[in-house]
């Protein structure tokens, strides 16, 4: 079984569109029926957007803890309040209360407490779903505004989808994986095979490519780059490609703006089966071509 994690160092590359499409383009080739798909962007997740699944199970995560005042035992003297560093806690109509958003959950208020009438409460901050769609089994999350713990519940999702895939004896597990270089970027790359990164040639764009292969390098998982919108910059396309060329990755492809895509999205289906003949679905296809044959290499090192 092989990881393949679609990252972007920043959001609106297109990458979620890609690995929907290639969602699609899998159900029809060598990995038919043996994909299981994870969707680790679990602060913004929306590939169940495009692939419509139904949801077969949904269970509460946990994560990160909130101070709690017994207003029973309370005595109102203030100590709680003194010594927050969050300014978390405040003297309400003569009660103190825990303004649980910006509670950092460092329980100085808990040893500070007289009375002993504070406690740490552990709280739920998302939800963790399994679902079916129509390219295979999609394990998904959803982290509420505030909560703690992403890298954590990125970890859940990929442990039950990887989980399934050896159970079920699937040869792929295709990862959507979050933005950015931060906790959830690692615990998404953790273990993957490899990495295909969907940047586009901005500034923000190309900047933020280069610290996204940074990190996947530093975890050892050898990256891939596709070019996104390639035809509104062609300066930017070659400063990527000269960039990689001189660092030794593989551009994949470019994949150049076509507004066929937002009508797919719209239409919830993945651009190469929405529209395959259009340029985007044309280019995409042509990528997943390449990226298929470099999985089937990296199968055939480790065997």
């Amino acid at each position: 079984m092989k990881q393949l994690v679609i990252l972007s160092g920043k959001g609106g590359t297109g990458k979620t569109s890609v690995t929907a499409a290639f969602a699609h383009l899998a159900s029809l080739g060598p990995f038919a029926d043996q994909v299981v798909l994870a969707d680790a962007d679990v602060d913004a997740a929306n590939l169940q957007l495009v692939l419509r699944p139904q949801l077969r199970e949904q269970e509460e995560f946990r994560g990160g803890q909130v101070a709690l005042i017994d207003q029973d035992t309370c005595v109102r003297c203030g100590d709680c309040e003194s010594v927050c560093r969050f300014a978390a806690i405040d003297e309400n109509t003569g009660d103190y209360v825990v303004d649980p958003i910006a509670c950092d959950g460092c329980a100085a208020c808990v040893y500070q407490c007289p009375t002993g009438s504070i406690a740490m409460q552990e709280q739920v901050v998302g939800t963790f779903s399994v679902s079916d769609s129509r390219y295979g089994p999609l394990y998904h999350a959803d982290l509420f505004p505030g909560g703690e713990n992403s890298g954590k519940l990125v970890t859940l999702v990929k442990q039950r989808a990887r989980a399934r895939a050896l159970d079920d004896q699937r040869q792929l597990l295709l990862v959507d994986g979050p933005p950015g270089i931060g906790c959830p970027v690692i615990s998404a790359v953790s273990g993957a095979d490899l990495a295909l990164m969907v940047t586009e040639p901005t500034v923000a764009g190309i900047h933020d490519l280069r610290r996204t292969l940074d990190t996947v390098r530093h975890f050892g998982v050898r990256a891939l780059v596709c070019i996104n919108k390639a035809d509104l910059y062609p300066a930017g396309v070659q400063e990527i490609e000269s960039y990689c060329h001189a660092h030794g990755i593989t551009t994949l492809g470019s994949i150049p703006f076509d507004l066929t895509v937002a009508d797919a999205m719209v239409a919830g289906e993945a651009i190469t089966s929405y529209r395959p003949g259009s340029p985007a679905g044309l280019a995409i296809s042509a990528v997943w071509e390449r990226l298929t044959a470099t999985l089937m290499d990296v199968e055939t090192l480790a065997n």
